[in-house]
């Protein structure tokens, strides 16, 4: 990510950005805790042929300070004016978990705007991503409890599925993916909490049907604890049209875990998606 592109405060928070490659115009939005650099291997495949913008949200790496209060409508606020001072009118929105529900709040209010929809490991509503199953709950405590070596990995077990950690050196592996996420994995940013409120709070359940003539792509993992494939079936069958992929051997992470594969739906996703324009 080119942290050189520091915006000018926007609603009390200044937006770091990066633009790279050329073509048609993709916004990638993360969800909770991660930074922008965390689309990197999507956006160093995509970059040859699409013009990808990727960003900290408000709150996170170089977005400082928070400024005001964080919801996702805020968050949709967030990305159209980045999408403006890139020159962009439409783009075609590509987001992970929590960014799912930004990029529907998105194409709800200003369908105009977005030319498509990827939403990975998301759902449309909140608190199905925000509930306290008995694994979450588990999983959660043990990520933020103990030594700093046990919280690695607990994280880790949130975010790969457990065949893929079998036998892999994990500390290894955590130091691996701390650029990606922009913290060590031991720690959670102080905007985390923040931001799970924001989602807990969202629900477009109901308004989905608006969107059925959307081209939309919805990938969840099968392992997945924060997403579980239902909510990404009820989210692929809410909108008409929309194609949903389940990956079997993937949980949260599989934008890292399966990147190729990740990589080559969104490729085919986005120019699918551009021939339907023209």
């Amino acid at each position: 990510m080119n942290d050189n592109a520091l915006l000018n405060e926007y609603c009390g928070c200044a937006l770091s950005y990066a633009l790279e490659g050329q073509g048609k115009p993709v916004v990638f939005i993360q969800g909770v805790g991660v930074h922008g650099r965390g689309w990197t291997p999507q956006v160093e495949a995509l970059r040859h042929g699409f013009h990808c913008l990727s960003f900290d949200n408000r709150g996170m790496g170089a977005s400082q300070p928070v400024g005001a209060a964080i919801s996702v409508e805020q968050m949709a606020q967030d990305t159209f004016w980045l999408m403006t001072r890139a020159g962009w009118d439409s783009a075609h929105v590509v987001a992970h978990s929590l960014g799912g529900p930004v990029a529907l709040e998105m194409a709800l209010t200003h369908p105009h705007r977005v030319r498509s929809l990827a939403l990975l490991c998301t759902v449309a509503r909140g608190r199905d991503a925000t509930r306290l199953t008995r694994r979450m709950l588990w999983l959660g405590l043990r990520s933020r409890f103990g030594s700093r070596r046990s919280r690695r990995r607990a994280f880790l077990q949130i975010v790969m599925p457990s065949a893929a950690l079998a036998g892999v050196n994990t500390d290894a592996l955590a130091a691996e993916l701390e650029p990606l996420f922009g913290h060590d994995l031991a720690d959670q940013p102080p905007v985390a909490m923040k931001q799970l409120s924001a989602l807990r709070a969202f629900d477009a359940t109901r308004r989905l049907p608006a969107l059925g003539s959307m081209p939309t792509l919805v990938v969840s993992g099968a392992h997945d604890p924060i997403a579980p494939p239902q909510f990404g079936r009820a989210l692929a069958a809410g909108i008409s049209g929309a194609r949903y992929i389940e990956l079997a051997d993937a949980s949260h992470g599989l934008t890292i875990q399966h990147a190729a594969t990740i990589n080559k739906l969104l490729q085919e996703h986005l120019l699918w998606a551009e021939n339907r324009r023209e």
